[in-house]
């Protein structure tokens, strides 16, 4: 009786719970139409919030999906030729369209795509969203409810001395965990390559550091390379985010350290090969052990074991090739631009064939 009274107040306790987390965000969202400048990571928060990193406005867009139906089976997504399907949902040319993200929704199991229609910065921002039907239908931006939170220090618009429009890298990957959106980019600052963690609702001012690495390629600290995609992880039963630069150490750092104006120093725990971008990351558990798949430019897809990432040794001297944290490439997956969660079994990913076509392919995780 006393298990079963127990067992029944905890219940009402964590619908209660559930139910103030969900009427906080209500509160938080405005119906209105979000001056989104451009449309590029995405992450999804609770309740069918969609966050969007505008790195132009360099501002993170929360926004109101209305998609909260809870799959309790996720169906594969397949929808070849996607940049042909897109252009035309779009009523433009294929060489107009640009996707920049992909994600899934964890609770429907529906992908959603930032893309660009048109080239440069005068290109529209569009969010599509593509079930397991393969019909791609485009989220209304005209009325909907939704917040914004400004990125302060963001690089200027425009090129620099050096031809790169800093201003593009404002915003390089994001995350929602725990009540907070994790934030990767450029700052304006000295220390420009930066983290941040924004509470949502979006109430407050955000937690913003300026991160240093090692980068054991090119044999020196860094302060100016973004993170390119990370991840978020529990080492030790703290929160870490892991992280993968250009050239491509894997760094961990701790959420603790990022701290309102505080300069921090990341572990580099591996060397992963230079001449290379990541592109991509996601962890997953198989087999009782966890993982991390990470998508590259021009080293395939890594799958890289994360038990060691809190005892492995730190980097901090120069590196030939690689060290540190091992991995083994996927062979049979090969020019996968994108990826995310489907299931605890199945990832989604977007891949560019032998043709050149763009597809949106459901695999096993390996």
């Amino acid at each position: 009786m006393i298990r079963h009274a127990l067992a029944g107040t905890l219940a009402l306790a964590a619908a209660a719970s559930a139910a103030r987390a969900a009427d906080d965000i209500s509160a938080s969202l405005k119906p209105g139409k979000p001056d989104i400048k451009s449309a590029g990571p995405l992450a999804f928060g609770p309740d069918g919030v969609l966050f969007i990193g505008d790195t132009r406005g360099a501002a993170i867009f929360a926004v109101d999906t209305g998609d909260r139906a809870q799959a309790k089976d996720k169906a594969p997504i397949k929808v070849g030729n996607l940049t042909q399907k897109v252009a035309a949902r779009l009523g433009t040319d294929p060489q107009k369209v640009m996707i920049n993200d992909v994600v899934v929704n964890p609770a429907s199991g529906k992908a959603y795509l930032a893309v660009a229609r048109g080239r440069g910065p005068e290109a529209t921002p569009v969010i599509l969203r593509v079930g397991p039907e393969g019909i791609v239908d485009e989220l209304p931006l005209d009325n909907v409810r939704f917040a914004r939170a400004e990125l302060p220090n963001a690089p200027a618009p425009g090129a620099d001395s050096r031809g790169t429009d800093q201003r593009s890298q404002s915003i390089t990957d994001l995350a929602y965990v725990d009540g907070r959106v994790f934030v990767a980019g450029l700052s304006n600052e000295e220390f420009s390559s930066r983290l941040m963690a924004i509470p949502f609702p979006f109430s407050g001012p955000a937690d913003a550091a300026g991160i240093e690495i090692y980068h054991g390629a090119h044999g020196r600290l860094e302060t100016k390379s973004p993170v390119r995609t990370f991840v978020t992880y529990k080492i030790d039963n703290q929160p870490y985010l892991l992280a993968a630069y250009t050239c491509t150490p894997l760094v961990k750092v701790a959420v603790a350290d990022l701290k309102p104006g505080s300069h921090v120093k990341g572990t580099t725990i591996a060397e992963l090969g230079n001449r290379n971008r990541p592109l991509d990351m996601i962890t997953y558990t198989k087999g009782g052990k966890d993982y991390l798949l990470l998508a590259n430019s021009d080293r395939g897809v890594m799958k890289i074991p994360t038990a060691d990432a809190g005892s492995a040794q730190p980097i901090t001297a120069h590196v030939n090739g690689t060290k540190g944290i091992g991995y083994d490439t996927i062979s049979k997956l090969k020019g996968v631009l994108q990826l995310d969660k489907l299931d605890d079994t199945h990832a989604l990913i977007l891949v560019r064939d032998d043709s050149g076509s763009l597809n949106l392919e459901t695999v096993d995780l390996p």
